[in-house]
């Protein structure tokens, strides 16, 4: 089984790009991110004539998370179970797959300017969904956490660490959640199959990013020890930050045994 995330930053203005790379990378689950529209305005019948179906957890202009599958889903939660909040940024599903598996879409907070009230916001919500794993480790069945978690675990994740250094995406209190989430016993897919320094899944669109390959890693697979255990391989799909109408995120897609 295959299993994809990406932040599509715009499900609308970029659907038939999102159209050709979901062709291309050939997956079974596909977690998307920054919809940025509505549940009820989501491209539905688009995506099922390809096969997919939809759980979709919206929200006008921004945010917004959902999760395609060529199989049924069940067991669809929206948000948090460990957090009151108002912003479309968490969706989860069981996947029927002949071997079911459970999966997650995450868009966490960006979380700059920080400090700021927006950085307090971007840590209760990693605290938060570190509340949710702990309960989904708890009932001891294969999941995988993706998303877009705007986290750049460590040095070797951005092109130059001095540019990012005060940024909300490595400040010291970032990284530190991110590990603490980490370290409840999950696994980073990237990390485990691959572990490279130096490979990204965003670039900038301003100053030549992508070319130069001024980029960062934040978009990541977390998976439970059941998940772990069929991990097979990892794949940052970079072929579709060079399309003619490109998200400045790439897809990232794990490889699990069935």
């Amino acid at each position: 089984m295959r299993i994809a995330t990406w932040n599509v930053n715009s499900i609308k203005a970029r659907l038939s790009t999102v159209l050709e790379v979901l062709g291309a990378i050939e997956c079974d689950v596909v977690c998307l991110q920054e919809l940025k529209c509505e549940t009820d305005g989501f491209p539905y019948m688009e995506l099922e004539e390809l096969g997919w179906t939809c759980a979709v957890h919206g929200q006008k202009s921004y945010n917004g998370v959902a999760i395609l599958s060529k199989y049924p889903l069940d067991d669809v939660q929206k948000g948090l179970s460990t957090l009151e909040d108002d912003q479309s940024r968490y969706i989860e599903a069981l996947v029927m797959a002949e071997t079911p598996i459970r999966v997650g879409a995450i868009y966490l907070p960006n979380g700059n300017p920080a400090p700021g009230v927006k950085y307090d916001y971007k840590l209760e919500w990693m605290e938060a969904l570190e509340g949710h794993a702990r309960q989904l480790l708890k009932q001891e069945e294969a999941f995988v956490l993706c998303g877009d978690y705007n986290v750049i675990p460590g040095i070797d994740d951005s092109w130059d660490e001095t540019v990012w250094a005060d940024d909300a995406l490595a400040l010291p209190e970032t990284r530190q959640a991110f590990r603490r989430l980490r370290n409840l016993g999950l696994t980073d897919v990237f990390d485990m199959c691959d572990g490279r320094a130096h490979q990204y899944t965003f670039w900038d669109y301003q100053g030549g990013a992508f070319p130069k390959d001024h980029g960062i890693r934040i978009d990541h697979l977390l998976c439970s020890p059941q998940a772990a255990d069929r991990l097979s391989g990892v794949e940052i799909y970079s072929k579709a930050r060079e399309l003619e109408k490109p998200s400045d995120h790439v897809p990232v897609i794990g490889t699990f045994q069935d």
